[in-house]
């Protein structure tokens, strides 16, 4: 229980401002709400099955320390990720002949691969060594967050507080990823002099996206 409701809420934030949850919300405006629910829920049965396979391949074959160790690291990056946020890049446009279950399915399973959330659940898979705890948790997360991003884009005909929800779900995640270089690093890097360095860098990417982000919106 505990791997599935960590696995849940870590890709509900990871899916917050997602490309994938952006693609859910716009499939909602040409398709019926519940036909891109099924949708998102086979495509992420059948992606998140592949991720928690390498990841789970990943956790049985490699040094469990390095797996944590990278795992958590991840977690950082998953967190700047999440604040330089997504874009759809005309997944949602294109034209099909298929229904709204299928089109739906296969347009976020391939925006889904490579994603954010994707490779949390590799991520997750691997530091928890429990594949089926991991798939429902995973695929439970991407459920509520895309209903959520549905619900309140288009049926309650309201926007996300984008930036603020991506700020939140980005500091959970950069706290995670400390909390377990904590717990898994050797105790002789836990120094003030490698705290301060992974702060300042952390601090430092933050300042590079934001920075691009708003020359981004300015231009």
């Amino acid at each position: 229980m505990v791997v599935f409701s960590g696995a849940a809420l870590m890709v509900v934030l990871a899916e917050m401002g997602d490309k994938t949850q952006l693609l859910a919300m716009a499939m909602a405006t040409r398709f019926p709400a519940k036909s891109v629910l099924i949708g998102v829920f086979l495509a992420t049965i059948f992606n998140h099955a592949l991720a928690v396979a390498v990841g789970d391949y990943l956790g049985t074959t490699l040094n469990m320390g390095i797996i944590q160790i990278v795992a958590s690291a991840s977690f950082i990056l998953f967190g700047l990720w999440t604040i330089r946020g997504d874009s759809l890049d005309g997944e949602d446009k294109r034209k099909t002949f298929l229904g709204p279950v299928i089109t739906v399915t296969i347009a976020f399973f391939i925006a889904e691969m490579g994603d954010k959330t994707q490779l949390a659940t590799v991520a997750l898979a691997a530091k928890y060594n429990s594949p089926f705890e991991t798939l429902m948790g995973t695929t439970t997360g991407m459920i509520i967050a895309d209903a959520l991003g549905i619900y309140v884009g288009v049926v309650a005909g309201k926007r996300i507080p984008e930036k603020a929800v991506k700020w939140v779900s980005a500091l959970i995640f950069i706290a995670f990823g400390y909390i377990g270089l904590y717990t898994s690093v050797p105790q002789e890097y836990i120094s003030v002099p490698y705290i301060i360095g992974l702060l300042s860098i952390t601090a430092l990417a933050i300042y590079m996206i934001t920075k691009k982000e708003h020359s981004r919106e300015t231009a």
